[in-house]
């Protein structure tokens, strides 16, 4: 992130000398087997929806201690606070006066007593938060798509590597094992050759439209805003109050990049895994002909040839010469040399689902050649990766990748043009692509450099 660098030290060290102290919980709230070594102190940025169930997991840890809370909005303030608050009060037996609250997230990353962030903004707030965290020395969970460009993807990575921290994407499906499964199966050849991937969710990003309506009370609109250009608020991109719904922020190209950035991040991050590509990508960009006005039926294509199909239907589909494998939450199909192996996709059946993944397992894995890393719980792993300091399942570089698919496929749509690219460089190639699309227009001091 680009601030003046006088004006972010000078901020910090009138943070730190405002005589922010570290919160210390009794410690009789702390599990017998905890060692104090262990413990993490976590701050929460972006108290929306999805943050409530990322506190809610990563309280429930007996190794995370949450002390701190920012939000622009005090209604979500104060909710984050309360959270906190009585879980303590809850897990101690007595009163608990919860974290410290902040409007601007320097405040929180310029506390020295905080280890780790977890991130949960609108996407166009994601990496200059991320990256800002970096420099503070902080570990970080940050919610998929990580990015709001191409060029922020590359920065942040970067920033990651040179900071040396532990960063886990919040592509919560790589620890859900029925994805897991899918891909072994794909990776393992019990296919054959794939040929085609069909990922469905659902359209591009559009230019935001929406009129202006009287400013929420307690919310720091401009700071809303950060990054993106100015224009009056609008309650469909910050919901009044404490909301219960996810906002559609997500479907404008100034603060989202529609739901191709929003579930695409899920199932291409599914794609790329069950391709082999964590480290790579495709290397062609085709729009459909239609593209002005289509919702779906772009491809991304890989230099061994196969593409990636963008449908409306939810879910991953791989095609292979020998089969198919169909995989969404809670669902999978498995076809092989025309027997069916597997058809589950009554997601709350929970219990059927383990036996058929058991019994895909057995048949297909038992000596599986490619065994990936497995998880069951996206939270913990990213807990135990800061413990021994290693990449969790879904480190900086996946996530990078898997929104550049995003990226790339949104820029079809937003152009309609055919591009090439580069994954080794990240880099559009063959003379196609515009480097202005690389990256964003920022607003005042926001910037990624």
């Amino acid at each position: 992130m680009n601030l003046p660098r006088s004006s972010r030290r000078s901020f910090l060290k009138s943070t730190l000398a405002a005589g922010i102290a570290p919160l210390i919980l009794p410690s009789h709230i702390w599990a017998a087997e905890t060692k104090p070594n262990s413990r993490r102190t976590f701050g929460f940025i972006g108290i929306g929806k999805q943050m409530h169930g990322l506190m809610g997991g990563f309280l429930g840890k007996d190794e995370v201690q949450g002390v701190a809370v920012c939000d622009v909005d005090n209604n979500r303030r104060n909710e984050g606070k309360r959270i906190i608050g009585e879980h303590y009060a809850k897990k101690s037996g007595s009163d608990f006066k919860g974290a410290e609250m902040y409007k601007d997230f320097r405040e929180l990353l310029g506390r020295k007593d905080i280890d780790t962030v977890v991130i949960a903004t609108p996407d166009h707030w994601h990496a200059l938060i991320a990256i800002a965290a970096t420099e503070a020395g902080k570990d970080i969970y940050c919610e998929k798509p990580l990015t709001e460009t191409l060029h922020e993807a590359r920065a942040l990575v970067d920033s990651v590597r040179k900071h040396d921290r532990v960063f886990q994407t919040g592509s919560m499906q790589r620890s859900m094992r029925e994805f897991r499964v899918a891909c072994e199966l794909v990776r393992n050849g019990v296919i054959g050759k794939i040929s085609r991937v069909e990922a469905g969710f659902g359209k591009p990003g559009v230019p935001c439209d929406l009129a202006e309506e009287a400013a929420e009370p307690g919310l720091d609109w401009d700071m809303w805003l950060g990054p993106a250009p100015m224009r009056g608020y609008n309650s469909i991109l910050s919901p009044r109050g404490v909301h219960t719904h996810f906002p559609l922020w997500r479907l404008y190209r100034e603060y989202g990049g529609g739901y191709v950035t929003d579930w695409g991040a899920h199932h291409l991050d599914i794609a790329q895994w069950g391709l082999g590509m964590d480290d790579s990508g495709p290397v062609e960009v085709i729009p459909p002909s239609d593209w002005q006005t289509a919702e779906a039926g772009g491809k991304l294509r890989y230099a061994n040839g196969v593409e990636v199909t963008h449908i409306k239907e939810n879910g991953v589909t791989f095609f292979g010469s020998d089969g198919e494998v169909y995989v969404n939450r809670g669902k999978i199909r498995v076809q092989v040399k025309g027997a069916e192996k597997a058809k589950f996709m009554d997601k709350n059946d929970q219990p059927a689902l383990t036996a058929q993944l058991d019994n895909l397992e057995k048949e297909f894995l038992a000596d599986a050649k490619v065994k990936l890393y497995s998880s069951a719980d996206h939270k913990q792993d990213f807990l135990d990766a800061i413990q021994k300091r290693s990449r969790p399942i879904c480190d900086v570089e996946i996530g990078a990748r898997s929104v550049t698919c995003c990226h790339l496929l949104n820029l079809g749509y937003y152009h309609g043009e055919k591009i090439q690219w580069d994954p080794a460089k990240n880099n559009f190639a063959g003379g196609t692509g515009n480097p202005a699309w690389l990256t964003r227009e920022y607003r005042g001091q926001w910037k990624v450099a």
